[in-house]
C-alpha cells in the first residue's frame, strides 16, 4: 500500500473542515431559533472550533472507503 499523498490529506482536511463549518452554522442557527442571544465572538468560536476539529479529523483519518470488504 502506498502512503497517502499530501494532496489526499489536504483535500480530506478541506472537506472535513467544510463539514465542521456547516455543523457550526447549524448549531448557531439552532441557538438563534431557540431565541437565545449569542454574540459575534461566541458565533465565531462555535463555527471556528468545529471547522478546526473537522480539519484535524480529515488529516488523521486514513483515506479510503470505510466499508467492509469481504475476502
Amino acid at each position: 500500500m502506498n502512503a497517502p499523498t499530501f494532496l489526499a490529506r489536504a483535500s480530506a482536511a478541506f472537506v472535513f473542515a467544510l463539514v465542521g463549518a456547516a455543523a457550526g452554522i447549524l448549531l448557531v442557527a439552532a441557538f438563534e431559533a431557540l431565541a437565545l442571544e449569542i454574540g459575534g465572538v461566541l458565533t465565531a468560536l462555535a463555527i471556528g472550533a468545529l471547522t478546526l476539529c473537522g480539519a484535524v479529523v480529515g488529516v488523521l483519518l486514513p483515506p479510503g472507503h470505510p466499508r467492509f470488504h469481504p475476502r
